[in-house]
């Protein structure tokens, strides 16, 4: 190969920046940087759904019977519950039970699946969060896209570490 200049190239020829490796989106869901799902009871109240969602700054929870990953999934409650469900409603979360205000038998995905499955869920139906479960529907973990999006930047460093950005720099001097 010999560039524009008639010389052997020392480096790859550095690849268009809309380039996209379609081989990403086929990965299984195991190599995105997912963090453990907070699991609660479905007897627990809202406020400890808002308390352990601020404790551990998530935007979900996921709702069992008991509160464990050994039982099966029964809904999740979201930043999005609070706000529409509670807040724009006039409810007290103190008094309220979360099975009242999650959304129950929420679309899933299996352990197995994709990441394509996972941004095809979250683009068609809007959601932030995608359950996953195993088999039995007990829930793995959360898939946020927060958690896609970390994946691809990774995937892509210099494309977005190196994309102009905005001026942020004053535009009067401070001080002197």
């Amino acid at each position: 190969m010999v560039d524009d200049l008639g010389d052997d190239p020392y480096f790859e020829k550095p690849r268009d920046s809309r380039d996209f490796d379609a081989g990403l989106v086929r990965e299984s869901l195991d190599v995105l940087p997912v963090r453990e799902a907070v699991i609660l009871a479905s007897a627990d109240t809202v406020t400890e759904a808002m308390r352990s969602m601020q404790r551990e700054h998530r935007g979900c929870v996921l709702v069992t019977d008991d509160g464990t990953k050994e039982s099966k999934l029964l809904g999740i409650f979201t930043e999005r519950d609070v706000l529409l469900r509670i807040v724009d409603r006039g409810k007290n979360p103190a008094t309220l039970g979360i099975a009242e205000v999650m959304t129950p038998d929420p679309e899933c995905l299996a352990v197995d699946s994709t990441v394509a499955h996972a941004l095809n869920k979250m683009s068609v139906g809007g959601f932030r969060h995608i359950p996953v479960v195993d088999q039995e529907h007990r829930p793995a973990f959360v898939v946020s896209v927060r958690d896609v999006v970390g994946f691809l930047v990774e995937a892509f460093p210099r494309e977005i570490l190196t994309l102009p950005g905005e001026d942020t720099s004053p535009k009067t001097r401070e001080g002197a």
